[in-house]
């Protein structure tokens, strides 16, 4: 990432001075991440097939072969959208009843920091 470039936070708020949040590149790319598992394919105009659209999938009944397709899908969709940023080094998707949970570690390219990061998600 370019540092003249502001990146804006996500979910998109207002800062303490009422102007619209920015974050740095580490939480920005972890943000394009969450974005991208969140999304439903077809949501984005622009992008009709962008997302993985693990939301739907918290509905799904758990299995062994949920969750591989699962890794499969969100496997794809990080290296088609974001391979430029990051290289993906696990990823690990588990289902346990209502909650989806996906570990992701990976490598940002551009500084070479290795990261760790979980997302969860319940319908309760």
């Amino acid at each position: 990432m370019n540092n003249n470039i502001i990146n804006l936070d996500f979910p998109l708020h207002f800062n303490s001075g009422g102007r619209t949040a920015t974050t740095d590149d580490a939480d920005h790319i972890r943000d394009l991440i969450e974005q991208l598992l969140f999304t439903n394919p077809g949501e984005r105009v622009n992008r009709p097939d962008f997302g993985a659209g693990l939301l739907a999938m918290v509905f799904a009944s758990n299995s062994p072969e949920l969750a591989a397709a699962l890794q499969y899908t969100i496997q794809a969709s990080l290296q088609r959208w974001l391979s430029d940023l990051v290289e993906i080094q696990l990823l690990q998707v588990t289902s346990v009843d209502a909650t989806l949970r996906i570990v992701v570690q990976y490598c940002v390219r551009r500084t070479r920091e290795q990261r760790i990061t979980t997302f969860e998600r319940s319908i309760l």
